[in-house]
This record gives C-alpha cells, sequence and structure tokens, in this order.
C-alpha cells in the first residue's frame, strides 16, 4: 500500500513539474552572426559567418511575392535589417522583432502617400490559420513553436537578418 502511495506521489510529481517545462531553451554552442530568409525557397538559416547552423522551413505574409510597400500589404520585406526586440509573451508563442521599417522603406511608403506598417518579427505558431495555409502572416516569418524555442535561444539581439526575394 505505502509503495502505491509513493508511486502515484512520484507520478504526480512527474507530471507536474513536466508542465512546468519552460518554453525558454539555452544555447552554448557558436554565434548565430547573420540570419538569412530565402523567400521563395521559404527557408531561414541561421548562420556563423559563411556557415550555417540551422534551417527553417518558414511561412510568410499572405501576399509573399514582392517586397514590402505599404502598411497591410500582407508582404515581408526585402532587404537588411537587425533583430531589435524579443517579446517573450508574443501571442505567437515567442518572437524577435525586425528593425522594419527603416529610412528607405519610411521614405518609399511616404511616396506613395501610405505608411511603411511595422511590427515585423520571426515568430512561432498562430491559431488553426497558421496549420491551414502555407503563408499566412502580415509580413511576419514564422516557424513552429518548438523551433522558435530553439531561434529564440540562439539569436541574440542585435543580429544582422538579411531578407532576400
Amino acid at each position: 500500500m505505502q509503495f502505491t502511495r509513493r508511486f502515484a506521489l512520484f507520478g504526480f510529481l512527474a507530471t507536474a513539474l513536466s508542465a512546468c517545462a519552460s518554453k525558454f531553451q539555452t544555447y552554448n554552442g557558436p554565434e548565430v552572426t547573420r540570419v538569412v530568409v530565402l523567400k521563395e525557397k521559404r527557408k531561414m538559416y541561421l548562420l556563423h559567418g559563411n556557415r550555417a547552423l540551422k534551417s527553417y522551413e518558414i511561412a510568410l505574409g499572405f501576399e509573399p511575392t514582392g517586397d514590402k510597400k505599404i502598411e497591410g500589404d500582407g508582404k515581408t520585406p526585402e532587404g537588411h535589417y537587425r533583430i531589435d526586440r524579443r517579446n517573450p509573451d508574443s501571442r505567437f508563442h515567442l518572437s524577435l522583432g525586425i528593425s522594419y521599417p527603416n529610412q528607405r522603406d519610411v521614405a518609399d511608403a511616404k511616396a506613395l502617400g501610405k505608411e511603411p506598417g511595422g511590427d515585423i518579427f520571426i515568430h512561432g505558431e498562430g491559431t488553426l490559420v497558421s496549420k491551414l495555409k502555407p503563408d499566412w502572416t502580415w509580413g511576419c516569418i514564422a516557424v513552429t513553436n518548438k523551433e522558435i524555442e530553439e531561434v529564440y535561444a540562439m539569436v541574440r539581439t542585435g543580429t544582422i537578418i538579411s531578407i532576400f526575394k
């Protein structure tokens, strides 16, 4: 009888502790010096120098062709930016902010009489829509929740991100 109680207590504690598993991982490998996104290939690479440390299949904005020009166009921007913030409380699990818009982006949008938009992130999964459509974001770069945990641990604020067609 006492063995059964101990076993039940052990099972309860193991379950409780696993429920507390953190979405925050640690990373002790080579520094990620650049993030490269190839929109047409739907791939994102974490690089150390010229060596790819990791690669990921990605989802993009719901209008994936072309460069982001204005707010609400559903496009993912193209160009060179920086990871400029971290959001541990993202509604998309975790997210890393991209420094869009830059001065060129603002000027391009203003020339069209529009706003450039903002809040472009690398983030995890969203709602059911993220499972039904290949490109479902409003211009962000999305990976799975498990993958964003890894990316979030590996990529530091200030890291360059280059987004290509």
